[in-house]
C-alpha cells in the first residue's frame, strides 16, 4: 500500500510592466518639398490643425528639422510610412525619421 502525498507550495509572483517605449516621427527639411505639401501633410496625417501645422512647417525649414509627434513605436511607423508614401507619391523627396523619444 501506498501512499500519495501532496505538498502545496504557495509563492507570491510580482510582474512589473513597463510601459511601452514612445517614439518621435521628425520630418527633416529638404529645400525642394513645398511648405505647402507638409502643411497638408502634418494635417492629414499627423491630424495638427492648421495654425500648429503651420507652426511647425517654419520650424522645420528654419531649423531643418522637427518633431511633429510622439506616438508608440508601431503608430510612429505607420504614421512614418503613410508621410512617406505620401511623399513620394505626389513626387516630393522628404524624409521623415523615428527616434526613441
Amino acid at each position: 500500500m501506498t501512499t500519495d502525498v501532496i505538498i502545496e507550495k504557495k509563492s507570491k509572483t510580482t510582474i512589473n510592466v513597463k510601459e511601452p517605449g514612445k517614439f518621435n516621427v521628425i520630418v527633416c527639411n529638404d529645400n525642394s518639398t513645398p511648405m505647402e505639401f507638409v502643411i497638408a501633410m502634418l494635417i492629414s496625417i499627423f491630424r495638427h490643425d492648421e495654425r500648429k501645422a503651420v507652426e511647425l512647417t517654419l520650424k522645420i525649414h528654419n531649423e531643418e528639422k522637427a518633431i511633429v509627434g510622439t506616438y508608440t513605436h508601431e503608430v510612429a511607423e505607420q504614421k512614418q510610412l503613410d508621410a512617406t508614401n505620401l511623399a513620394r507619391m505626389t513626387g516630393w523627396p522628404l524624409i521623415i525619421k523615428i527616434a526613441p523619444e
